[in-house]
Protein backbone atom coordinates (compact mmCIF):
# COMPACT_ATOMS: atom_id res chain seq x y z
CA UNK A 1 0.00 0.00 0.00
CA UNK A 2 0.96 3.45 -0.69
CA UNK A 3 0.25 6.55 1.44
CA UNK A 4 1.07 10.07 0.16
CA UNK A 5 0.98 12.75 3.02
CA UNK A 6 -0.06 16.26 0.90
CA UNK A 7 1.25 18.95 3.57
CA UNK A 8 -0.18 22.70 2.09
CA UNK A 9 1.29 24.44 4.58
CA UNK A 10 3.23 27.37 3.09
CA UNK A 11 6.04 27.19 5.29
CA UNK A 12 8.58 24.05 5.87
CA UNK A 13 8.50 21.71 8.52
CA UNK A 14 5.44 22.82 9.82
CA UNK A 15 2.96 21.86 12.75
CA UNK A 16 0.59 21.13 9.64
CA UNK A 17 3.37 18.58 9.15
CA UNK A 18 3.79 17.14 11.87
CA UNK A 19 0.13 16.32 12.34
CA UNK A 20 0.38 14.78 9.11
CA UNK A 21 2.63 12.90 9.37
CA UNK A 22 1.21 11.56 12.65
CA UNK A 23 -2.24 10.71 10.62
CA UNK A 24 0.03 8.86 8.51
CA UNK A 25 1.58 6.44 10.96
CA UNK A 26 -1.48 5.79 12.23
CA UNK A 27 -3.04 4.72 9.14
CA UNK A 28 0.27 2.97 7.84
CA UNK A 29 0.01 1.01 11.25
CA UNK A 30 -3.34 -0.16 10.61
CA UNK A 31 -2.42 -1.77 7.39
CA UNK A 32 -1.22 -5.37 7.57
CA UNK A 33 0.92 -5.66 4.77
CA UNK A 34 2.31 -2.29 6.10
CA UNK A 35 3.10 1.18 3.52
CA UNK A 36 5.56 2.87 2.46
CA UNK A 37 4.89 6.22 2.84
CA UNK A 38 5.72 9.59 0.75
CA UNK A 39 5.12 13.69 2.14
CA UNK A 40 4.92 15.84 -0.81
CA UNK A 41 5.76 19.10 0.89
CA UNK A 42 3.88 21.88 -1.29
CA UNK A 43 5.96 24.38 0.00
CA UNK A 44 9.06 23.16 -1.91
CA UNK A 45 6.97 23.77 -5.11
CA UNK A 46 4.95 26.72 -4.23
CA UNK A 47 6.40 28.94 -7.15
CA UNK A 48 6.19 25.92 -10.22
CA UNK A 49 2.50 25.55 -9.18
CA UNK A 50 0.63 26.95 -11.59
CA UNK A 51 2.93 26.23 -15.13
CA UNK A 52 1.22 23.05 -16.37
CA UNK A 53 3.93 22.20 -17.53
CA UNK A 54 6.05 21.83 -14.79
CA UNK A 55 7.40 17.96 -14.70
CA UNK A 56 8.60 17.72 -11.57
CA UNK A 57 4.88 19.10 -10.20
CA UNK A 58 3.19 16.79 -12.51
CA UNK A 59 5.25 13.86 -10.72
CA UNK A 60 3.81 14.84 -7.36
CA UNK A 61 0.17 15.18 -9.02
CA UNK A 62 0.43 11.34 -10.58
CA UNK A 63 2.25 10.19 -7.29
CA UNK A 64 -0.86 11.64 -5.71
CA UNK A 65 -3.76 9.90 -7.99
CA UNK A 66 -1.70 6.42 -7.85
CA UNK A 67 -1.54 6.12 -3.92
CA UNK A 68 -4.16 4.13 -2.12
CA UNK A 69 -4.48 6.36 0.70
CA UNK A 70 -3.94 10.46 0.71
CA UNK A 71 -4.10 12.63 4.04
CA UNK A 72 -3.95 16.17 2.80
CA UNK A 73 -3.28 18.28 5.34
CA UNK A 74 -3.70 22.49 5.66
CA UNK A 75 -3.60 24.72 7.97
CA UNK A 76 -6.93 26.59 8.64
CA UNK A 77 -6.56 29.82 7.03
CA UNK A 78 -9.40 32.49 6.79
CA UNK A 79 -11.30 29.21 8.01
CA UNK A 80 -10.14 27.36 5.37
CA UNK A 81 -7.99 25.30 3.14
CA UNK A 82 -5.15 27.22 2.03
CA UNK A 83 -4.77 28.42 -1.62
CA UNK A 84 -1.65 26.35 -1.73
CA UNK A 85 -3.29 23.40 -1.56
CA UNK A 86 -6.07 24.22 -3.61
CA UNK A 87 -3.83 25.25 -6.83
CA UNK A 88 -2.32 21.96 -6.45
CA UNK A 89 -5.91 20.26 -5.93
CA UNK A 90 -6.93 22.37 -8.89
CA UNK A 91 -4.41 20.55 -11.24
CA UNK A 92 -6.68 17.32 -10.98
CA UNK A 93 -9.77 17.44 -13.52
CA UNK A 94 -12.92 16.21 -11.48
CA UNK A 95 -12.36 12.54 -11.00
CA UNK A 96 -8.69 12.94 -10.94
CA UNK A 97 -8.50 11.32 -7.87
CA UNK A 98 -10.56 8.13 -8.39
CA UNK A 99 -9.51 5.26 -6.32
CA UNK A 100 -7.93 7.04 -3.92
CA UNK A 101 -9.11 7.00 -0.04
CA UNK A 102 -8.45 10.36 1.23
CA UNK A 103 -8.04 12.04 4.27
CA UNK A 104 -8.87 15.38 5.25
CA UNK A 105 -6.77 17.15 7.93
CA UNK A 106 -7.05 20.83 9.09
CA UNK A 107 -4.64 22.60 12.18
CA UNK A 108 -6.18 25.73 13.24
CA UNK A 109 -6.10 28.31 16.42
CA UNK A 110 -9.47 28.10 17.29
CA UNK A 111 -12.45 25.80 17.96
CA UNK A 112 -14.87 28.02 15.85
CA UNK A 113 -12.95 26.81 12.62
CA UNK A 114 -13.61 23.10 13.40
CA UNK A 115 -16.23 21.65 10.84
CA UNK A 116 -13.72 23.70 8.38
CA UNK A 117 -12.34 20.24 7.22
CA UNK A 118 -15.33 18.46 7.04
CA UNK A 119 -17.36 21.55 4.87
CA UNK A 120 -14.20 22.73 2.98
CA UNK A 121 -11.68 19.73 2.28
CA UNK A 122 -13.92 17.09 2.74
CA UNK A 123 -16.10 17.99 -0.54
CA UNK A 124 -12.84 19.21 -2.28
CA UNK A 125 -11.54 15.83 -2.24
CA UNK A 126 -14.82 14.07 -3.06
CA UNK A 127 -15.13 16.24 -5.96
CA UNK A 128 -12.02 15.09 -7.52
CA UNK A 129 -13.32 11.47 -6.98
CA UNK A 130 -11.59 10.39 -3.60
CA UNK A 131 -13.38 8.45 -1.39
CA UNK A 132 -13.60 9.77 2.26
CA UNK A 133 -14.27 7.15 4.62
CA UNK A 134 -14.46 8.40 7.43
CA UNK A 135 -14.81 12.46 9.22
CA UNK A 136 -11.18 14.28 8.90
CA UNK A 137 -9.32 15.37 11.76
CA UNK A 138 -9.31 19.21 12.98
CA UNK A 139 -6.59 19.90 15.49
CA UNK A 140 -6.30 22.95 17.74
CA UNK A 141 -2.88 24.52 18.21
CA UNK A 142 -3.09 23.93 21.64
CA UNK A 143 -3.49 20.27 21.49
CA UNK A 144 -0.34 20.08 19.67
CA UNK A 145 1.35 18.97 23.19
CA UNK A 146 -1.21 16.14 23.48
CA UNK A 147 -0.96 15.29 20.06
CA UNK A 148 -0.06 11.82 20.66
CA UNK A 149 -3.42 11.30 22.21
CA UNK A 150 -5.91 13.52 19.86
CA UNK A 151 -4.40 11.10 16.66
CA UNK A 152 -4.90 8.30 18.82
CA UNK A 153 -8.27 9.14 20.06
CA UNK A 154 -9.33 9.91 16.37
CA UNK A 155 -7.98 6.69 15.01
CA UNK A 156 -9.61 4.46 17.07
CA UNK A 157 -13.01 5.15 14.82
CA UNK A 158 -11.54 6.78 11.84
CA UNK A 159 -8.89 4.45 10.76
CA UNK A 160 -10.74 1.16 10.61
CA UNK A 161 -12.73 2.97 8.19
CA UNK A 162 -9.65 4.16 6.42
CA UNK A 163 -8.10 0.64 5.96
CA UNK A 164 -10.98 -1.10 4.78
CA UNK A 165 -11.54 1.76 2.19
CA UNK A 166 -8.25 1.34 1.18
CA UNK A 167 -7.87 -2.15 0.59
CA UNK A 168 -11.39 -2.36 -0.90
CA UNK A 169 -10.20 0.05 -3.93
CA UNK A 170 -7.13 -1.23 -4.13
CA UNK A 171 -8.66 -5.19 -4.71
CA UNK A 172 -11.18 -3.87 -7.06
Amino acid sequence: MQIVIVIGNPRQASRTRTVAEAVGAAVAAALEEGADTTVVELADVASRLWDPDDEGVGQLNAAVARADVVVVASPTYKATYTGLLKSFLDRYGSGGLAGVTAVPVMVGAAPIHALATEVHLRPLLVELGASVPSRGLYVLESQLPDLGAVVHDWATAAVPLIAAAARALSDS
